[in-house]
């Protein structure tokens, strides 16, 4: 399985001045501990270790691959390093390890075992499953009404030949994407003469979606996708995302431009915030295309998403806002509860 946590390079370290902190309503909350999963903490480990702190949590990253299923000496049957004495009170999931398809079943047992015994997971190992198989996440956006392009995905290499014709000979190309993936990484477009590609390459699963022309859309301007950054339900921070190709991911050279989150279409914001809700996430970076003819399109709902180039074109702090959601909707208890 190819990488599961995004990663955004080639950034200068932001300035701290750039972001503010903004106090939480008042709650009351016991000193706590949450455990940050991740393989490789960086710039976004460090951040949210700072936004933790800031609220009075104390933080330390843990990886997932270093944790365990221990029914006779660990607590509740987990076993997690640096909690040996008592287990964290939140977990943010910021990324997961490549591996085996078993190695990683482990990995996000782990995070549904910590969620059984009452330990809040942001995002539980669910919302991780569902998206980071495009498959279920298409499945899941179409039947919750949100608009995303006809997708086509199968084991048979036969079947994605016909429909790689059919659609083609429509005048319509395709793109094929690994099953699991990110950063743009394995994709191709068809058009009308191309030939599949092996599907060793795809590790035999064929994930075809309809291309979406974006390069000659509202008044041209090349070819641009948006990240909405959605938290707690509410999209925060946007962004557009212009390529040099057709493949915009900033790994691949794409280039953020600043978008004022309260200038951009409701609609497109209520479909971010849908398309969150659908696969039920805490947060997501949700991508959306607008094709040629003004209609938007919901492409992925990344639930580890980077937000590295989102931070340097908003003024929002997002890792701030990350943590006061987790704490908030998560570990505090209003001040009438507890009287």
């Amino acid at each position: 399985m190819r990488r599961l946590e995004a990663r955004l390079e080639g950034f200068e370290v932001l300035r701290e001045s750039r972001v503010s902190v903004t106090p939480m309503p008042q709650t009351i909350q016991r000193a706590g501990r949450i455990a940050i999963a991740t393989d490789d903490p960086g710039w976004h480990g460090a951040q949210l270790r700072r936004a933790f702190k800031s609220r009075g949590y104390a933080s330390a990253y843990v990886k997932l691959e270093d944790c365990r299923i221990d029914l006779q000496h660990g607590i509740q049957g987990i076993a997690m390093p640096s909690f040996d004495t008592r287990l964290p009170d939140a977990v943010f999931v910021r990324g997961i390890a490549a591996g085996t398809l078993e190695q990683v079943v482990l990995r996000l047992d782990i995070l549904h075992a910590l969620r059984e015994i009452g330990i809040p997971v942001y995002n539980s190992g669910r919302a991780v499953e569902r998206s980071v198989d495009k498959a279920m996440t298409s499945f899941l956006l179409k039947n919750a009404g949100i608009p995303t392009p006809p997708t086509w995905v199968s084991e048979s290499a036969a079947q994605a030949r016909s429909i790689l014709l059919r659609e083609t000979a429509a005048g319509r190309d395709v793109v094929i994407k690994p099953l699991f993936g990110s950063q743009g990484a394995g994709l191709q477009r068809l058009r009308a003469g191309s030939e599949l590609p092996d599907l060793a390459e795809y590790n035999q699963v064929c994930y075809l979606q309809s291309f979406v022309e974006t390069g000659l859309g509202q008044g041209g301007g090349g070819w641009h996708d948006y990240r909405v950054f959605v938290i707690g339900g509410v999209a925060v921070a946007a962004m557009i995302r212009r390529g040099s190709s057709w493949i915009n991911n900033v790994a691949l050279g794409g280039r953020c431009e600043k978008v004022v989150i309260d200038a951009i279409d409701e609609h497109m914001k209520r479909l971010a915030q849908d398309a969150t809700r659908a696969v039920d996430m805490d947060y997501a970076g949700v991508d959306i295309l607008r094709g040629a003819d003004g209609q938007l399109f919901v492409i992925e709902v990344n639930s580890m998403p980077a937000w590295r180039g989102l931070q340097r074109v908003t003024e929002k702090n997002i890792a701030q806002a990350l943590a006061d959601d987790l704490i908030a909707r998560h570990l505090s208890q209003p001040l009438e509860a507890v009287c």
